[in-house]
Parts: C-alpha cells; sequence; structure tokens
C-alpha cells in the first residue's frame, strides 16, 4: 500500500549551457514505463485540478514554468509539495490523493503518466479514496 514516503522529488538530469540549460527524462530518470504525456496551463487564478487518485497508476509531476503546490494524502497524512524547477519532479505513487493548488501566472505542469487514460483507474470522491485506504 502506497504511503506519503514514496512520494519524492527526483532529479532530471540538467545539461547546463550558455545558450540555454537542456532537461532529459530518458532511461531510468523515473521508476515506470512512459505510457502518457500531459501538460496543464492557462489555469486560472484560485483554480484548482486533480482532485483525485488512482488505483494503479503512477505520475511523475514537472513544474516546466512557474510554480504551482501538490497537495498529497494517503489516507492517513497529508503533505504539500512545492514544484518550481524544471529539473526536478515529483513521483506520486498509485494509491495516492493528489490536488494542485496556487498556480502562478503562466505556469506550465508536465505530467509523465505510467498508462493511458482509463476512466477505471481514477477515485474521484475523497470519501471513496478514504475507504479504499482504511
Amino acid at each position: 500500500m502506497s504511503t506519503l514516503q514514496h512520494c519524492k522529488i527526483l532529479s532530471v538530469p540538467k545539461i547546463e549551457d550558455p545558450r540555454g540549460n537542456l532537461s532529459v527524462i530518458e532511461n531510468d530518470v523515473i521508476p515506470f514505463e512512459m505510457k502518457r504525456v500531459y501538460y496543464l496551463y492557462d489555469v486560472p487564478s484560485g483554480a484548482e485540478r486533480g482532485g483525485h487518485s488512482h488505483k494503479e497508476q503512477q505520475e511523475f509531476l514537472v513544474a516546466l514554468s512557474g510554480s504551482f503546490d501538490v497537495i498529497l494524502h494517503d489516507g492517513q497524512h497529508e503533505k504539500v509539495v512545492s514544484l518550481n524547477k524544471p529539473f526536478e519532479g515529483l513521483l506520486i505513487t498509485n494509491g495516492i490523493w493528489r490536488e494542485l493548488k496556487n498556480f502562478s501566472s503562466g505556469a506550465v505542469c508536465l505530467v509523465i503518466a505510467s498508462a493511458v487514460f482509463e476512466e477505471e483507474d481514477y477515485i474521484r470522491v475523497f470519501q471513496d479514496f478514504f475507504k479504499s485506504k482504511n
């Protein structure tokens, strides 16, 4: 069963260059095979994203631009992680509730997922998530 200790910040290799830096996510940077990539942008001030958990899917979130907070809950504990560096990302294992809040102007959230979209993998009501964990 996943806990908050399984969710952690991972470094993305950064190649510094006076013309601009480059970061690459390949091979074993993340501990799962990439099956889907999507990104969130133009999030209005005060809006929230996420608000769900996955039964099986894992995700890796990166703030490509700007910043935002990820609120994680494992059924017993809550933790807030602020993302604001394009060379670091947050690994979210399955069975963890997540909410994304406090998007800065111009923020872009890259999400790399371990599975393609399947509605059956989502738990979208916190009380249902809480019951599944306890």
